[in-house]
């Protein structure tokens, strides 16, 4: 068995890389504890120092970083070099607190002194996904690694290049040997590496059937894990939104790295009275839209990453026309080689079918009408996803009180589209997943939060 890389833009192979055996893997993870074991045992400050060289190798390699990702995955190359200094930006803002979100947390009871601290597991196995190939990996490894767990990487197969370059990466930024390992791991690999004792937690970013499958391993395991899976996630258009701003963070969300992003803007849930203009400009804005060569600096969309994929979301697309959808843009699969869909517009969508119940992974938006702003909070909730949701209206604090209140979903954005920031949480409820990841909880997720009583 091997993993290969395959250009996107016109389906040929770049590079192929053999899949370890189950005692290959074993041993990177045998490498990868005994590297833990050591590192455990230093202070929160020497475990923090390297992020700051991480950083710095990653600026100074933004360029083939970049390439790389561009050429294994598809995205536009400033969405790529964007990424990267993304990944620059989780280790600045963990050198700066990291300190200070491990510190011991000082209790007021009968003890002559009695506090709690935040102590690693040991190994973290992180099973990542294709669509953001190191900043997905960067946002499980740094905080896990900086609280003083060992990082055990099984990437997507089709990001096999990004993977290697990860652990180069923090070899080179001074991390021990063995602390960080990729391992290039088959399925079953990876269920025996869940089962196994040196194994302590579990992150995973990836479809909800994946989710299920690691929770029930995980769980059988009693092995803690973070889970953040896919999404539907609704734009709600009030009637008194700024129509050029929801138009273009809509689209703009919608079509980031070819909409293959779990939090991308996939439902524009949009009331009656503004409905036609803002059906009239979205469809302006994504014809405009220029898809071609990932390495063209005038693309602003490149072809799916797997011809599966593609083929997947038109299935998707013919399914949702059938149930009543109408087709305003887009739609054909273009007769070149590589894995390309246009700009997909569908309007009049309705519950109950494919472009609203499921995730559409890809370049594809569905305009869901609906009277007024309660039937727009039902139909926003009326899915098994709660990942992220935005509200565009004029009125701020009425925008602040549905976001916090009425919306089902872990991230809440008034105004703008969902994105992840390293200094809030990131995560989901339902069918999107568990645990947090960035912020303060991140940092904190993969640790023994022990209490210690002295009298």
């Amino acid at each position: 068995m091997s993993f290969q890389a395959i250009n996107p833009a016109n389906g040929e192979a770049i590079a192929t890389y053999s899949s370890a055996s189950l005692e290959e893997a074993r041993t990177a993870l045998q490498r990868c504890h005994t590297a833990y074991l050591t590192w455990a045992t230093l202070p929160t400050a020497s475990r923090t120092a390297p992020l700051s060289d991480l950083a710095r190798v990653l600026r100074d390699r933004a360029r083939p970083l970049a390439d790389l990702m561009s050429s294994e995955m598809g995205k536009p190359f400033a969405q790529s070099a964007a990424e990267v200094e993304k990944c620059a930006s989780v280790c600045d803002y963990y050198a700066e607190h990291a300190e200070s979100f491990l510190a011991p947390v000082m209790a007021d009871t009968d003890a002559t002194r009695s506090y709690w601290m935040y102590r690693p597991l040991g190994v973290v196995l992180g099973i990542m996904p294709w669509n953001f190939p190191l900043w997905q990996a960067i946002r499980y490894a740094v905080p896990a690694l900086t609280a003083g767990n060992g990082a055990l990487l099984k990437h997507a197969p089709n990001v096999p290049g990004c993977a290697a370059a990860m652990e180069d990466l923090f070899r080179e930024a001074g991390y021990p040997e063995g602390l960080f390992v990729n391992v290039f791991a088959e399925l079953d690999t990876t269920a025996a590496l869940i089962d196994d004792p040196l194994v302590r937690g579990v992150s995973l970013t990836g479809s909800v059937g994946a989710g299920r499958a690691v929770a029930e391993r995980a769980g059988r395991a009693l092995k803690p894990c973070v889970l953040e899976l896919g999404g539907s996630d609704p734009s709600i258009v009030l009637e008194d939104a700024d129509l050029e701003l929801a138009v273009s963070s809509c689209v703009q969300g919608r079509l980031l790295n070819a909409g293959q992003s779990c939090i991308a803007a996939k439902r524009f849930i949009v009331v009656d009275a503004v409905r036609a203009d803002f059906e009239a400009m979205v469809l302006e804005r994504m014809a405009a839209t220029r898809m071609g060569d990932p390495m063209d600096p005038m693309s602003e969309m490149g072809p799916m990453a797997r011809r599966d994929l593609r083929d997947g979301l038109h299935d998707q697309v013919t399914r949702s026309i059938a149930a009543g959808a109408l087709l305003a843009l887009g739609g054909v699969v273009p007769e070149r080689a590589g894995w390309w869909y246009p700009p997909t517009l569908l309007t009049d969508v309705m519950p109950g079918t494919p472009a609203h119940d499921e995730e559409m992974f890809g370049p594809v938006a569905a305009i869901v009408p609906v009277r007024d702003e309660a039937e727009a909070i039902r139909v926003a909730n009326q899915t098994n996803f709660g990942l992220g949701a935005s509200i565009y209206t004029r009125d701020v604090a009425r925008g602040e009180r549905l976001a916090a209140d009425a919306i089902e979903a872990g991230n809440c954005f008034v105004n703008g589209m969902v994105k992840s920031d390293p200094r809030l949480p990131f995560g989901g409820i339902k069918d999107s997943g568990f645990g947090r990841e960035l912020s303060p909880l991140g940092i904190l997720e993969f640790t023994n939060v022990k209490t210690v009583w002295v009298r």
